[in-house]
């Protein structure tokens, strides 16, 4: 990198990536649930994609009964403590809390989650029961959320569960992908802890193809669960992509997440191409960093963005600075980035994602300074050892299952997550796994009574 940003001071890193959420205190969690008003109809927990009984879990807060608060959160949402920081609560529960129409804020229901599950991880205690042993095994395809999910629901059912995963440290997204600011890595791993105390057994470093052959796999687990998410990055076709310090955006969150905050370059000037919300997180983790200017760039204009409008708000609250209706056409330099020249673009007819197709205008290209460009256009399937499924398919780069099970086109075989429903939150992954729990002991248990 020519041009590397100056260094902090431990304090300042510190004080930078402090959680965006904090916990709150036991008498500010009675206060704030004192307020539900404990509606009959729950909008709330409708647009829950966890479907969590929200005016269950604040009641019993109410009552100080924490315990049984963390217990009807983690009955529907296991991971309930991430979700809790980084779900977009404004536009599910909390957005559909009745109390603006009359005149007053909405319900803190992330932070009365987050208060909940906290306290029963700090407290040490369980609460789940492990039903008696099953004699039937199921081995799982990565360990991000939608497989964690699927293996502790079923591990309280009894079932033998094996996680394999290729990456040395499980989590998937959750600890490696999601700013610092939102979930730290040890948080992630402490939850993920907690689901191995339920029996859950996680084998990292194994890669189903090489390490373990899907005939393996299949030999040696009664169901198999596949949710490996979207692996492979979108590529990003100009000319100088091969520069150094032009790398992916996921990659640069990851470095930021796994090392010390004074191990992690950034350059003064850095570009992130792309505009949702791992674009947004890696602007900002640049800019807390130290860099002195981190610009945006998206094709289209705002309104089309996938970003949530609070992360982009987070953004320019940071002096993250955005460049709509812009793309890159080159990036710039000898061995390292010195620029990256853009084109301006207009919006025409819609195309086959429902948002209007950007063009580029021609002879408006422009410049912008840049030591170190961050891309981040999306996410797609690793196909690799999918295609040794037998019996599954794929369609649009996803994996096809039934929704109501998570059931592929082999019985044996189910999948969840953003492999199979596309790139989603958290929640939504996570209640893709326990669907797919449910299916397969359905599956299993029918099997055991033939």
């Amino acid at each position: 990198m020519n041009n590397p940003a100056a260094k902090l001071s431990s304090e300042l890193y510190e004080a930078n990536f402090a959680a965006l959420k904090q916990p709150l205190s036991t008498s500010a969690a009675l206060a704030e649930a004192a307020r539900c008003l404990f509606c009959f109809d729950a909008p709330c927990t409708k647009m829950c994609p966890a479907h969590v009984d929200v005016p269950k879990f604040i009641h019993k807060i109410t009552t100080r009964n924490f315990l049984g608060s963390a217990r009807t959160v983690l009955e529907q949402n296991i991971l309930g403590e991430s979700c809790a920081k980084v779900c977009p609560v404004d536009s599910l529960c909390e957005g559909a809390c009745v109390l603006p129409d009359k005149g007053q804020p909405a319900i803190q229901i992330g932070s009365l989650q987050l208060f909940a599950t906290q306290w029963l991880r700090h407290s040490g205690r369980t609460v789940f029961d492990r039903a008696a042993p099953k004699k039937k095994s199921v081995g799982l395809v990565g360990a991000g959320p939608a497989s964690l999910a699927c293996a502790a629901y079923l591990a309280v059912r009894g079932y033998e569960t094996t996680i394999y995963d290729a990456d040395k440290i499980p989590g998937g997204l959750n600890s490696t992908a999601i700013a610092d600011y939102k979930l730290r890595t040890q948080d992630a791993l402490e939850e993920i802890r907690m689901i191995e105390n339920m029996g859950v057994a996680i084998k990292p470093e194994m890669r189903i193809g090489t390490d373990l052959t899907v005939d393996q796999l299949l030999k040696q687990h009664d169901a198999v669960f596949i949710g490996t998410g979207l692996g492979l990055n979108q590529n990003l076709d100009v000319p100088g992509v091969e520069l150094d310090s032009v790398i992916e955006a996921l990659d640069f969150i990851r470095r930021v997440k796994t090392l010390p905050f004074d191990q992690v370059d950034v350059g003064r000037n850095v570009v992130v191409i792309g505009g949702g919300n791992t674009a947004i997180d890696a602007a900002c983790a640049a800019k807390l960093l130290g860099a002195e200017s981190v610009t945006v760039v998206y094709r289209r204009s705002k309104v089309e963005m996938p970003a949530y409008d609070h992360e982009y708000r987070h953004a320019v609250s940071k002096g993250v600075a955005f460049h709509f209706l812009a793309t890159p056409v080159s990036i710039e330099g000898d061995k390292a980035v010195t620029s990256i020249t853009c084109s301006r673009m207009k919006l025409g007819e819609p195309d086959e994602s429902g948002r209007r197709r950007p063009i580029a205008i021609k002879g408006s290209e422009f410049s912008i300074p840049a030591d170190m460009v961050l891309i981040a256009l999306g996410q797609k399937a690793d196909q690799g050892f999918l295609t040794m499924l037998p019996g599954t398919e794929m369609q649009n780069g996803l994996l096809v299952a039934n929704p109501t099970t998570g059931q592929t086109g082999n019985p044996r075989i189910f999948a969840g997550g953003d492999l199979v429903h596309g790139a989603k939150e958290v929640v939504d992954a996570v209640h893709s796994g326990k669907v797919a729990a449910d299916g397969i002991d359905a599956f299993l248990s029918g099997r055991e009574d033939n």
